[in-house]
């Protein structure tokens, strides 16, 4: 028996076989857990449905992952829609995933003091807001002693340079998952963060996760970086009944590197200066 028999949930905001919330997902349905996924929208124009077409070339090919649906967190609409979607097709459900984020790239590469106001407005609507919008219409269809899990970063705890505003919006994202655990805990409702270390993932490349890569591997006690695999099983131990008393909690799968407060055998690298 799997885990997850039994179990029904959503992962909102897949994008490709290299998002971390994929890689939860595949823990999950390996272990008997049953799925709706939705991913962004396409545009109109767009008639090879790119966005759906990356999606789609996963979960066609898993028997539990029961619907795939397009949603814009921005519409209250959609994001009802999709919570609909899943009431008719489990009634109930047992875990969520939110993996969703974004900034305008204008914004996101420039300084965070010159983002602009509305910049600012779409990356924080997207990428904190978002969670408080889905909890609030999957509150009513999520079972006693299920689990919400969202995704964040060092950034948003420390400052990353070419993190920039993002940062801003996983400091705001992490508060939130503290608040909601709050608001939901008498539901038995839990509220999470994964923290994961630099993956290549879409999101990843957009914050310039190659020069994180090598940063990580000298500093982090482990002396390596993390893999998809390492996030995608953490993520599903903490969705499922085995963390059963953990909420409010941000879990670092960083190979250590968020303990460090030097940077540790990278000085190794450094020239020692004559004395």
């Amino acid at each position: 028996m799997g885990r997850f028999d039994g179990k029904k949930g959503l992962v909102l905001g897949v994008a490709n076989d290299h998002s971390i919330a994929w890689a939860i997902a595949k823990e999950i349905l390996a272990e008997g857990g049953q799925i709706g996924f939705s991913h962004l929208p396409d545009r109109p124009d767009d008639e090879r449905q790119r966005n759906r077409r990356r999606v789609s070339q996963l979960t066609d090919s898993q028997p539990n992952a029961k619907f795939l649906v397009p949603m814009d967190v921005s519409s209250d609409e959609q994001i009802a829609a999709v919570i609909d979607r899943a009431k008719q097709e489990f009634g109930t459900i047992d875990f969520l995933v939110h993996s969703i984020a974004y900034a305008p790239m204008e914004d996101l590469k420039g300084e965070t003091t010159n983002c602009s106001r509305e910049g600012f407005r779409i990356a924080m609507e997207t990428s904190a807001y978002s969670l408080l919008a889905v909890g609030r219409y999957a509150r009513g269809i999520l079972t006693s002693d299920s689990a919400i899990l969202t995704l964040t970063y060092f950034g948003g705890e420390k400052v990353v340079p070419g993190y920039n505003i993002m940062g801003v919006c996983k400091a705001t994202l992490d508060a939130c998952v503290k608040y909601m655990a709050f608001d939901l805990g008498p539901a038995g409702i839990r509220v999470n963060a994964i923290s994961a270390g630099p993956l290549r993932t879409l999101a990843g490349r957009g914050a310039g996760v190659e020069d994180m890569l090598g940063l990580y591997e000298h500093m982090s006690p482990m002396a390596r970086n993390i893999t998809h695999e390492e996030v995608g099983k953490a993520g599903a131990w903490m969705l499922s009944k085995e963390s059963l008393g953990i909420t409010g909690e941000i879990l670092h799968v960083d190979a250590g590197y968020n303990i460090m407060g030097s940077p540790g055998r990278l000085l190794d690298l450094v020239p020692k200066q004559a004395s």
